[in-house]
């Protein structure tokens, strides 16, 4: 077995997320997911099928964030992963609705962070092992960081 770290494309004013599922409509529903909470969204779609023909199946609204994502899951090769790539939204509104797709395993990670996913290479295939997202912490957070967090909560809208 061999560990490889992958570093995953994130374009700019975008997020990620990076999930497990099982099966091949798991790419059709996560796109009628996404457009039913958020028609605004701009977002690619990219899903590794690991059987049959093993291809990577693609769908979203905007072309270069599909085509984005599709390097993404080219980059992972591993079977039955998918990459989300969304921009004008956060991952926070979409979380709960893929968690609740049926086919949906597992998600590795949402964010805006760089990422780099852990991928173990077998003679099978390959799997995705964890993700590496963002930066280690560098300290514990004082009054003036918790005051700055609950101000860009607010400012986001997500607290009143």
């Amino acid at each position: 077995m061999e560990l490889k770290s992958v570093k995953v494309d994130i374009p700019a004013e975008c997020n990620i997320i990076i999930g497990h599922s099982h099966f091949i409509k798991t790419v059709e529903d996560l796109h009628e997911i996404m457009v039913g909470i958020s028609p605004q969204v701009k977002f690619g779609i990219a899903f590794t099928e690991s059987s049959g023909p093993c291809l990577i199946r693609v769908t979203g609204n905007d072309e270069a964030l599909q085509q984005t994502a599709t390097r993404n899951a080219q980059a992972i090769a591993a079977g039955h992963t998918f990459v989300i790539l969304l921009k004008d939204a956060y991952p926070i509104n979409f979380l709960n609705a893929i968690k609740q797709c049926q086919e949906v395993c597992t998600i590795h990670c949402a964010t805006a962070n760089p990422v780099e996913v852990i991928v173990a290479e077998t003679d099978q295939g390959r799997a995705v092992l964890g993700v590496v997202d963002g930066s280690s912490p560098k300290g514990v957070e004082g009054p003036d960081e918790a005051k700055a967090r609950h101000e860009i909560l607010r400012r986001f809208g997500y607290k009143l």
